[in-house]
């Protein structure tokens, strides 16, 4: 397992210097500039603000300054906040996004999975046709119609929670139920299949000859197995939760790293556009890892070399 693990961090640095090389010269090649703006600069402040950031060198040197910097990890200068480093701009938005992903996914674990598993259990019955409507109603309606929906229902109509904002408990709230309920829908919908795969065959039969009690049938042996297609998808979708939270960020007045991404994007701040394409790519790669460990660990037919 340990040099598994290691064989597959070893693999990120090719796979991340690809990323990194292609997105710096799609950064360069895209039209317009960081310090482009309606009014021209005069040529003497725009040659200095230039080459206060090297950008008056050629694209090839800086393309290794910036690889050397990367592999240091130095993620180098805001264009748009002058005063802070992507480091610095990372540090503050990150943590918040982060919260928010977690709540999100467990939101949809939790939701999701409970559903899943009572529709494969209680197969063609209410139940099922309930929560399998519920599931395609989450995964059919877009997180930026659900937000405002809910934002009208539970903030302005009822007034039990804040409209947007941050830094309660209470403002995680709609920001999760909005961010986690795509996923919510996916993975009931993935448990329920797996539920029905697994409740028919024999070892179940023989858990129940057994005198075991249905509950105990279902949570001992028929959950383990069912849950492994959730499983296999939790690597790109904890990805997907973070990087999808830019809309909701937005949304919800959040100050995560969406906000700052949307606005480098906006701006041309190449390095902070990087800089947060290299944080989800890191993360992304992470997690897939997370998830082969952890899918091996839940089946022992699963064998790592």
């Amino acid at each position: 397992m340990f040099s598994f693990i290691l064989r597959r961090v070893a693999g990120f640095i090719p796979v991340l210097f690809v990323i990194v090389s292609f997105s710096f010269f799609i950064m360069r090649l895209a039209p317009g500039g960081p310090f482009d703006q309606d009014r021209a600069l005069p040529e003497q402040v725009r040659a200095n603000i230039e080459a206060r950031y090297h950008l008056d060198e050629p694209l090839w040197t800086q393309y290794f300054r910036y690889l050397g910097d990367v592999t240091r990890g130095d993620l180098g200068p805001s264009f748009r906040y002058p005063d802070r480093s992507v480091n610095e701009l990372l540090g503050l938005g990150f943590p918040v996004s982060l919260l928010l992903g977690s709540c999100a996914m467990a939101v949809a674990l939790l939701a999701g999975g409970t559903a899943g598993l009572l529709a494969g259990v209680r197969r063609n019955s209410l139940v099922d046709y309930l929560t399998m409507s519920l599931a395609l109603g989450g995964v059919s309606v877009p997180n930026f119609v659900l937000g405002p929906i809910l934002m009208l229902v539970f903030a302005l109509g009822l007034g039990w929670l804040p409209v947007a904002g941050w830094g309660t408990w209470r403002h995680l709230i709609l920001p999760s139920l909005t961010l986690g309920a795509f996923y919510a829908a996916y993975v009931a919908r993935l448990m329920r299949a797996g539920m029905l795969e697994v409740i028919g065959q024999d070892f179940i039969r023989t858990a129940r000859a057994k005198g075991l009690r249905e509950a105990a049938v279902v949570l001992r042996h028929a959950l383990p197995s069912a849950i492994l297609p959730v499983v296999t998808y939790l690597g790109p979708a904890s990805a997907a939760v973070l990087t999808g939270s830019v809309v909701i960020e937005t949304i919800f007045s959040i100050p995560g790293i969406g906000r700052y991404f949307v606005g480098a994007a906006l701006n041309r701040d190449y390095t902070l556009v990087l800089g947060t394409v290299v944080s989800y790519s890191v993360l992304l790669l992470s997690l897939n890892l997370a998830v082969d460990v952890l899918y091996a660990w839940l089946d022992p037919r699963v064998q790592i070399r």
